[in-house]
């Protein structure tokens, strides 16, 4: 019987070439996203390189006393299977991702104060802000979930309608993040303290979670509905 001892290291190499390719394409949409927005060239990779480290990073903002902390390792919901870490303290530590929620909000306030379309990002913000807030659903054990398509799609689609393009492209970026961050996150604080989840980060737990993909793919999707 033949025997290649070579194979399996060709099989390591074959995966990580599409797993390079695989985070190659997401960084060329987000830095396609960015240019769309109108973030100058100089400050995109910078732009790219703090949300990619932001994204690990969570600020802790508060400790939530829970009756029961979820000991399940995999929670489902919407088709996604999150990873809840065994936890045996009866709190949880509500956190705000930097990569996933700060830098997108100061990315939507730059673009507010540089472009002035505030009637435009109000209205949007609060029909992304009503729809989020409804479709926002307490998961036990991992917090307040959201689907992952149906909030962009909506907020392209709204950008479209209220500017022309390529200004439908920021709004559709604001009110993708900022709808999301105020209706599925903010107006749910209140429901964290009984869903015993170990941590509640308001952004998502990685760069491409939550808010910051709905204002990315947003943007893509007003670019190519233009």
């Amino acid at each position: 019987m033949f025997f290649n001892p070579l194979s399996f290291l060709f099989m390591v190499i074959f995966f990580g070439t599409l797993i390079f390719l695989f985070f190659l394409v997401q960084i060329q949409a987000i830095a396609l996203a960015f240019a769309q927005i109108g973030i100058p060239d100089q400050y995109i990779l910078s732009a790219l390189f703090a949300t990619f480290f932001g994204s690990y990073v969570n600020i802790p903002v508060r400790r939530i006393r829970q009756d029961f902390i979820v000991q399940h390792t995999r929670v489902s919901f919407f088709g996604f299977r999150y990873v809840v870490p065994v936890w045996t303290r009866r709190e949880t530590i509500l956190a705000v991702n930097l990569g996933g929620a700060v830098i997108p909000t100061l990315i939507s306030l730059y673009l507010l104060f540089t472009t002035g379309l505030w009637a435009q990002a109000l209205l949007a913000t609060g029909v992304m802000t009503l729809v989020t807030h409804r479709m926002a659903r307490p998961v036990r054990g991992v917090g307040i979930a959201l689907p992952a398509f149906i909030p962009p799609v909506l907020a392209a689609l709204v950008a479209g309608l209220l500017a022309p393009y390529p200004y439908a492209s920021v709004i559709a970026y604001i009110s993708g993040t900022l709808g999301t961050l105020i209706g599925a996150d903010l107006l749910n604080l209140r429901k964290i303290g009984g869903l015993g989840a170990p941590v509640a980060s308001i952004g998502g737990a990685g760069t491409f979670d939550g808010i910051f993909l709905n204002g990315v793919l947003a943007v893509l999707l007003s670019a190519f509905l233009a």
